[in-house]
């Protein structure tokens, strides 16, 4: 069983969270004093000290994901996973098979990507939605919209609409008198780290616009860039090009072409469908090979034919009780479609059944549901086999 270092875990025994063991630490503590104070004085301590105070027993492989130790995991964890994302973005497009940049066509694609990335060029990005769209942001969910009003009020959004603006920031302050210093706060703390993040992000950036631009682009045509972005009005369009991807003008833009996209996809939706209409023979499954079929899909992974022959037999035994189980429910609801009571099939009241059908349908249910059970089991040793073949972590192992 997998168990994550971001979910308390106990065993055999409720979870119990950090700050209820401090709780339960102060109230033994207090307990004594307070029962001692309340009680009869010729109540004898015994009888205090076995009062019956339930006591979770934290499980001491819980790490606290605050903790030094709980951040080493959790670091250590998405370094891991990213390096195998890193891997497999690698495999699929060949990145790690392509040859070295000369050095003279790099050092060209390194001015050229210094251009059009100078320092401070994301955070003027972000600037873009950071200033502008997340105060928006706040200014709509963080107490005067109409939208925030009508939840909080339960009046109608469109009366709450009617109303000004300076009476909106009344209603508004009534329920949070210090919004706009909150939000400060906010734009306050999170801009250094935006920052900081960004500014760390962009050396890395520039190196791998350079490798791409180094090979897709001749020294010629890097030259001219580079003598483009050397000249004022170069150096005015390398300084604003990302900020300008970001701005408002060209995401409402964007925003206001999605109706005529998604009005072309619906307008064509029966006309793909034809077209994709699947009228070749279905893709085969395991169920469907022969013995033929086995021997020679054995030869080609070269494993035993055996292996292969129980793992199609599991499948087929998956299908015929879910069959057989779809077709018991069709036949319960077919019979129960000439019975009706209140305007309800009375058919399907199992109460109303015979001993015999009662017990055909249970036992065609326990099956399917066994069947479904050993489905989901081949499915992960089947997981399991290949990720072992392909040299990937097992899915299951834990953690």
């Amino acid at each position: 069983m997998r168990r994550s270092i971001h979910s308390p875990a106990t065993k055999k025994v409720p979870t119990m969270t950090h700050w209820k063991m401090l709780l339960l630490a102060g109230t033994a503590a207090l307990a004594p004093l307070s029962l001692h104070a309340a009680a009869p004085k010729e109540a004898p301590v015994a009888e205090v000290m076995t009062a019956d105070v339930p006591v979770e027993i934290p499980d001491p492989a819980y790490v606290d994901p605050m903790s030094p130790e709980g951040k080493a995991a959790a670091k250590a964890k998405m370094q891991k996973e990213l390096d195998e994302a890193i891997k497999l973005v690698e495999k699929i497009f060949g990145t790690d098979k392509l040859a070295p940049v000369p050095p003279a066509q790099l050092a060209l694609a390194q001015q050229t990507t210094g251009a059009l990335v100078p320092p401070g060029s994301l955070e003027k990005m972000m600037d873009n939605l950071y200033g502008k769209l997340l105060r928006g942001m706040l200014g709509e969910f963080g107490g005067m919209s109409d939208l925030m009003l009508s939840y909080k009020t339960g009046v109608d959004n469109d009366k709450i609409a009617a109303l000004d603006a300076p009476t909106k920031e009344k209603i508004a302050d009534l329920f949070d008198p210090h919004r706009k210093a909150r939000e400060e706060k906010i734009m306050t703390n999170i801009k250094p780290i935006v920052s900081e993040v960004l500014r760390d992000f962009e050396a890395p950036m520039r190196d791998g616009m350079a490798k791409a631009f180094a090979r897709k682009f001749s020294a010629d045509q890097l030259n001219q860039m580079n003598g483009f972005f050397a000249t004022p009005a170069g150096s005015a369009y390398a300084g604003e090009w990302m900020a300008l991807q970001v701005d408002p003008e060209i995401i409402l833009a964007i925003l206001r072409s999605v109706p005529p996209m998604a009005d072309k996809w619906i307008d064509r939706a029966p006309e793909l469908e034809a077209k994709f209409k699947d009228d070749l023979p279905k893709e085969k499954q395991m169920a469907d090979l022969s013995d033929a079929e086995l021997t020679t899909l054995a030869g080609l992974m070269k494993v035993d034919v055996q292996q292969l022959k129980e793992q199609r037999d599991l499948y087929k035994s998956v299908d015929d009780a879910a069959m057989e189980a779809g077709e018991a429910a069709d036949a319960a609801a077919d019979a129960a479609a000439d019975d009706t009571m209140g305007g309800e099939y009375a058919g399907y009241d199992r109460s109303n059944w015979s001993d015999a059908d009662r017990e055909k349908v249970e036992a065609l249910e326990a099956a399917a549901s066994q069947a479904t059970a050993a489905a989901h089991q081949a499915e992960a040793e089947a997981a399991a086999n290949a990720s072992k073949k392909l040299g990937l972590p097992d899915p299951d192992a834990a953690e």
